[in-house]
């Protein structure tokens, strides 16, 4: 078993002792999406593979937050909030903005990257390394930045 499955079926346990049921139910949420990445891929996932689904359910959160914002449901974005905090908990400490740059640095030297054209190869190898660790859109800019 990966170490974040591990750590997220503890939080199950622990936020059912503590009779904590919102707590809960975001993590169980989160435990169905691995199971049904599994089942959908028929394949164990490891740890690089739940910081996939785990940012990727952070994003859909932040979008939701955003759209009730705009709605004026400020009821509803909240519970929002409170998902993507527990969810993110699970995620590794975000980069910097000079780590990002960085690994981006380090990415273009691997690739002799010179112009947009080759934007792809830089993100392929930056992608794993910032991957759960950062937002790829701002990602992206600095590669666009450093490359233009």
């Amino acid at each position: 078993m990966s170490e974040f499955k591990k750590q997220i079926s503890d939080a199950i346990k622990s936020a059912m002792r503590a009779k904590e049921k919102e707590r809960v139910a975001i993590t169980r949420a989160i435990n169905a999406e691995i199971k049904r990445v599994e089942v959908d891929e028929r394949i164990e996932v490891d740890d690089a593979r739940v910081l996939v689904i785990l940012d990727k359910m952070v994003k859909q959160r932040k979008d939701s937050y955003q759209q009730f914002i705009d709605g004026g449901r400020p009821d509803l974005a909240e519970v929002e909030k409170r998902e993507m905090d527990v969810i993110a908990e699970f995620l590794p400490q975000p980069l910097s903005d000079e780590e990002v740059a960085d690994i981006v640095k380090a990415a273009i030297a691997e690739t002799g990257a010179t112009s947009m054209q080759q934007m792809g190869a830089v993100m392929a190898i930056v992608k794993p390394q910032v991957q759960g660790r950062g937002d790829m859109s701002v990602v992206s800019q600095q590669v666009k930045a450093q490359l233009g």
